[in-house]
């Protein structure tokens, strides 16, 4: 259907005042209160020891979550796409569970399984919190991080075949050999994209970790944590300081998801 260029001039208008209200007015507004005060108090806002110390437990979940997502999705990509096996269907679905489920289930979920008086809760007799501490925060965000890495490579094992790598095993290369030479230079785009969108949530996860969290300050709180923290203090401008910080590494994610859209394009 071709429309009149008035109504695609009113479509656009429409399109672009809908983002506008939405996403650029209130980041505008947080970014605004956030240098109201100048430059250096947001500086000194973003390096208090609970801004440093939430930034670097952020860190630590990241440099944790994501070589964990990364693994598992390429090798649950791999059965999935190339294996035959009975309940092949199920595991589909498992993989969008973390998609369909609120992330405040998630986190009640892993209290029953790992807390106190959970199946698996008798690990604090040994000396293993799992529940209110790193682990669980890690477990936490893994669950809501996981379908990223296998969406991505998925697509890309189908549209790249088994040719390659059945003639690699007619010349007598091993099941790692095929893999570190043949598979995983034709997916590394995907596989990329796939890491982007993990280090993203998992930059961004409020609700199942706050239920497996103390929130307390210097102990178990990510920069997400820290800004509902502050806001709740009514400690407004702090919060808008440690949410632009947020916004800072999410534009800069941002940025490497299209630089890395243009190279899969191109290498296509």
């Amino acid at each position: 259907m071709k429309l009149s260029t008035p109504i695609r001039l009113s479509l656009r208008t429409l399109a672009l005042g809908y983002l506008l209200l939405l996403l650029v007015l209130p980041l505008g507004i947080i970014f605004w209160r956030s240098f109201e005060n100048g430059v250096g108090a947001f500086l000194d806002w973003i390096s208090t020891p609970a801004a440093i110390s939430a930034f670097n437990l952020s860190m630590v979940i990241l440099l944790i979550v994501v070589p964990v997502n990364a693994i598992f999705g390429v090798f649950t990509a791999l059965a999935l796409v190339r294996g035959r096996f009975p309940g092949r269907n199920l595991v589909q679905g498992l993989v969008d569970l973390p998609i369909a489920t609120s992330p405040v289930v998630v986190g009640v979920s892993l209290i029953l399984l790992w807390g106190a008086g959970g199946w698996l809760g008798g690990l604090d007799s040994h000396g293993l919190k799992i529940i209110f501490n790193l682990p669980g925060m890690v477990l936490a965000t893994i669950f809501v991080t996981l379908p990223f890495v296998v969406r991505e490579v998925e697509p890309v094992l189908h549209e790249i075949g088994d040719d390659q790598e059945l003639a690699a095993a007619t010349l007598g290369a091993s099941r790692w050999q095929t893999f570190w030479r043949i598979t995983l230079p034709s997916i590394r785009w995907g596989l990329t994209y796939g890491i982007v969108l993990t280090v993203a949530r998992s930059l961004g996860e409020f609700g199942a970790v706050i239920m497996v969290s103390t929130a307390l300050p210097g102990k178990s709180q990510t920069l997400t944590l820290l800004v509902n923290s502050r806001y709740e203090d009514h400690n407004t401008f702090g919060a808008y300081c440690a949410a632009t910080l947020l916004m800072g590494i999410a534009l800069v994610v941002l940025l490497l998801m299209t630089l890395l859209e243009r190279k899969r394009g191109t290498a296509k």
